[in-house]
């Protein structure tokens, strides 16, 4: 697991999102622009991203950040993990590292939207598996019949132990 990106991820990031088979080409291209921006302005972007590797293959990775105009919202931004890792805990640790961070910054409630189609079925089960609730569902919000699906979680601070 790693936390700073490099150029290199570019391509390997494009082929992750393109082999989970769930994302429009569209979205696909935000996932890029995310990673571009960190890139071009380092942590100034607000994004801030985790990278799952084995013997130099990206198997996954995630993104985060603080939600603007708040104090203590994130959004996760993207998870993602190649299908041929899919089902080692891989997306779980992505997720843990995440809290973690989130925990360490003086925790809060982490937000994830996702898609209701059908393609999605597991991606849901997956955040409630993790503890996610959901908090909202708006209607016809990517597309006729397409809701948006927004699950939360609250994040508690990390408690630094006293000295004795």
């Amino acid at each position: 697991m790693r936390t700073r990106p490099r150029a290199s991820d570019l391509l390997a990031l494009r082929r992750l999102v393109e082999s989970t088979g769930v994302f429009y080409r569209e979205e696909i291209e935000i996932a890029i622009e995310l990673l571009e921006e960190r890139l071009r302005h380092g942590a100034k972007s607000g994004y801030e991203f985790i990278f799952a590797e084995s013997a130099g293959q990206l198997l996954g990775y995630c993104v985060w950040g603080a939600v603007p105009l708040t104090k203590g919202s994130y959004d996760l931004y993207w998870i993602a993990v190649a299908p041929e890792a899919q089902g080692l805990g891989i997306g779980r640790r992505l997720m843990e590292l995440a809290e973690r961070a989130v925990a360490k910054l003086g925790g809060g409630r982490l937000y994830i939207e996702t898609s209701s189609r059908d393609d999605y079925v597991r991606t849901r089960r997956f955040y409630r598996a993790a503890g996610y609730s959901r908090a909202a569902r708006l209607q016809d919000f990517y597309a006729r019949g397409d809701h948006k699906v927004v699950f939360s979680k609250v994040i508690p601070r990390v408690r630094r132990r006293a000295n004795t």
